[in-house]
C-alpha cells in the first residue's frame, strides 16, 4: 500500500476514499470541476428555497388552525345560546308585562331572574343589537313589514323591533325582525 504523498514515497498507496466507495458516496477529496460546483450551488440554493417555503407554509398552517380553533371555541355554544334566546325573549316579555302590575315583590323577583339570565349570557359573549332608530341594514335586519314613518327623518330606518337580534362574540346569531319606515 502506497500513500500518495511526498513524505511517504515508495510505500503502498492508501485509498483514503475507501469508506466512501463502499457506501456509494462520491469521492470527497477528488477535485471538483467548475460546472459541478455551479450545479451543487444551484442545488443548494434550490434546497434552501424549498426549506424556506416549507417553513413558511407550516407557519401559515399553524396560524390558520389556531385561528380556526379560537373561532370554534367562541361559537361552540351557539346552539345552546340560540335555544336560550327564546327563554330570554319570554322573560323580557314577562318583565314588560309586569311593569303594569302593582305587585312590587313579583316585579323585583322577575327582574332578578331576568338580569341573572341576561348577565350570564352576556358573560358568554352574547350581545343584543340596537336597532330602533338606526338605518335599515339587510345584513343585520329582517324586514317583516313597512309602515308609514312618524317623521321624515325616520324614512328608511327601523321604527319598531318585533324580535330582538343578537351577536355571539361579534358574529350574528339571530337577525332582528323589524318594521321599516316608508
Amino acid at each position: 500500500m502506497n500513500i500518495n504523498s511526498d513524505n511517504f514515497s515508495g510505500q503502498d498507496e492508501i485509498n483514503i476514499n475507501a469508506d466512501e466507495n463502499l457506501s456509494g458516496t462520491e469521492h470527497l477529496n477528488d477535485p471538483v470541476e467548475e460546472n459541478q460546483l455551479e450545479a451543487l450551488k444551484a442545488e443548494l440554493a434550490e434546497s434552501k428555497d424549498k426549506y424556506l417555503r416549507l417553513a413558511a407554509e407550516f407557519d401559515n398552517f399553524r396560524r390558520r388552525t389556531r385561528k380556526e380553533r379560537e373561532e370554534f371555541a367562541q361559537i361552540a355554544n351557539k346552539d345552546i345560546v340560540l335555544a336560550l334566546l327564546e327563554v330570554l325573549d319570554d322573560v323580557d316579555r314577562a318583565n314588560g308585562a309586569l311593569e303594569a302590575s302593582n305587585d312590587e315583590k313579583l316585579k323585583e323577583g322577575v327582574a332578578l331572574i331576568f338580569n341573572k339570565l341576561k348577565n350570564t349570557l352576556q358573560s358568554k359573549g352574547l350581545k343584543s343589537m340596537e336597532t330602533v332608530g338606526n338605518d335599515f341594514d339587510p345584513d343585520l335586519h329582517e324586514a317583516l313589514t313597512e309602515a308609514p314613518a312618524p317623521s321624515k327623518d325616520l324614512v328608511g330606518k327601523v321604527i319598531d323591533e318585533i324580535v330582538k337580534g343578537y351577536y355571539l362574540n361579534d358574529k350574528i346569531i339571530r337577525h332582528a325582525k323589524v318594521v321599516v319606515g316608508k
